[in-house]
């Protein structure tokens, strides 16, 4: 009952994340359950069949609020489930040795992604222009690939390049993204079942996780007024490099002693500390600008009207 009872909290804050970002749920709970100790090919396959009911509740929510390009779901999620197929089959035929170690090393690339990409530049400008099926067909297929091998990869890979593409409102990126990671939870999902004939998959795990994504679903609105979006890419950004350095160092691959491990600690500790600073006073700076210029605004458009009064 208390692994039922953590995994739901995993669910949980992994949607949270994920609802504020637009990504990060597959990298947040598969780091989570790699760290209790779960087989990475049904740690995967777990977290993507818990992300059929999510995604298709989120996707269902974002068409209610006209957040979804479908030429966009179509163009990506379509090439997006192959890739995710042929990732899902590929992590299965891996020994746990191996695909442990390299599960990992995928999530510390996009954990330092997102810790970057957050801490260094927040949320790219909104700009609207076309996009084209040659850009979204390959990142459909790479994003895919790598949700599956990684465990979590969709939102990481994907928002992020549409998002600096600019042709694409923020809001419409995040609600089509995750419409189209439907199907590829679906793909993925299908793939771990031939691959690994559904060994090792505890479906209760699959149920609580999904429960906890559905209750977070709603508060990820909330917390995201609370919270901005770039502290908290630079805080889970964080997690993720911290906890999957931890198997790393401990895996066959590396074996580091323990005063290496201490040292990579507190370097990844410092860096955390400055990341998350960093980015609280970026964002002070940028509501300060705003408010200033808001202001400035209203002052300029009470200066007719004072002129008029005078005459």
């Amino acid at each position: 009952m208390r692994t039922l009872i953590l995994l739901a909290l995993v669910g949980i804050g992994a949607q949270l994340v994920d609802g504020s970002l637009g990504m990060a749920y597959g990298v947040t709970s598969t780091t989570l359950l790699l760290a209790i100790g779960t087989n990475p090919a049904a740690a995967s396959a777990t977290v993507h069949l818990a992300e059929i009911g999510t995604t298709l509740a989120s996707g269902a929510a974002h068409w209610r609020f006209g957040n979804v390009d479908w030429k966009v779901v179509a163009r990506i999620g379509i090439p997006g489930a192959i890739g995710a197929f042929a990732g899902a089959t590929f992590l299965s035929s891996l020994s746990t040795e191996i695909a442990k170690p390299v599960m990992s090393l995928i999530l510390l690339g996009l954990g330092i992604y997102v810790l970057l990409r957050f801490t260094l530049q927040g949320l790219p400008a909104r700009s609207d222009k076309p996009l084209r099926r040659r850009f979204l067909t390959p990142l459909g297929l790479v994003a895919g690939f790598m949700d599956a091998t990684g465990g979590g990869g969709w939102g990481p890979v994907g928002t992020p390049a549409i998002l600096a593409s600019g042709r694409l409102e923020p809001r419409k990126v995040i609600g089509s993204i995750d419409t189209s990671e439907f199907f590829v939870a679906i793909a993925a999902s299908i793939g771990f079942f031939v691959g690994l004939s559904g060994e090792g998959i505890d479906f209760t795990w699959v149920l609580a996780l999904l429960i906890g994504g559905l209750i977070a679903a709603p508060i990820a609105a909330w917390l995201v007024r609370l919270v901005p979006p770039r502290v908290l890419g630079s805080l889970v950004g964080g997690v993720i490099v911290l906890t999957n350095s931890r198997t790393l160092l401990s895996s066959d691959w590396i074996a580091a002693t323990d005063p290496v491990k201490t040292a990579v600690y507190v370097v990844i500790w410092v860096v955390w500390a400055a990341a998350v600073a960093w980015s609280v006073r970026a964002y002070r700076r940028a509501k300060a600008a705003e408010a200033a210029q808001l202001l400035e605004s209203e002052t300029t458009s009470k200066e007719p009207e004072a002129d008029s009064v005078s005459a």
